[in-house]
């Protein structure tokens, strides 16, 4: 039986990077689905503002929809607390046999300050996005030994990157879904 991708972040908003790396991810791992999954905050960045955990649910809806492996869950978002992968994870068990979450080479670096990463492991396998550039890296946590390694491509969007771009009345087209464009547009969202 196929294991069930799981693909946490912010997604302020979410962009073409996140859904090239998650469709190449779902080919590559032979995944039966990816379940996108908004934080309410992240943990690692609890000092961030984001936009309004609806509106960021509501546009990796969009960015989705027409997309037939792809899920999205209001889990984090509906605790209205920090988002902690392990507690995900528990509450996923109890629908999925096989999960393998699905992070950045960045987060592999950082992953021994997670909350309970062995318990992580416990529930799903850990598949970390890497590009050939981060060969070089010398720094190494004990969970490198864990970890499967997915070649993804290099993507270079990012949120930050696409919010600046509007603050400056500067075009996102190509960068965001239309659907999240338009989303934006309406709401009136990261204008300031």
């Amino acid at each position: 039986m196929a294991a069930v991708g799981i693909f946490g972040g912010s997604f302020d908003p979410i962009h073409h990077g996140h859904l090239i790396t998650a469709q190449d991810t779902l080919i590559k791992r032979n995944l039966k689905k990816i379940i996108l999954v908004p934080c309410y905050i992240s943990p690692h960045k609890t000092a961030s503002s984001y936009t309004s955990p609806e509106h960021r649910l509501n546009m990796v809806r969009l960015a989705v929809e027409q997309h037939p492996f792809f899920e999205v869950s209001d889990f984090e978002i509906n605790k209205h607390d920090i988002s902690y992968t392990y507690d995900t994870l528990i509450e996923f068990s109890k629908i999925y046999d096989e999960m393998e979450l699905i992070i950045g080479f960045d987060n592999l670096l950082s992953f021994d300050l997670w909350k309970n990463p062995e318990g992580i492991l416990d529930f799903a396998k850990l598949v970390v996005l890497k590009r050939h550039f981060e060969q070089s890296v010398k720094t190494h946590n004990k969970y490198f030994a864990d970890a499967i390694f997915v070649d993804s491509p290099t993507i270079e969007i990012s949120a930050s990157e696409i919010r600046e771009k509007i603050r400056n009345n500067l075009p996102i087209d190509y960068l965001v879904p239309e659907s999240v464009k338009k989303y934006i547009f309406e709401h009136n969202l990261y204008r300031y």
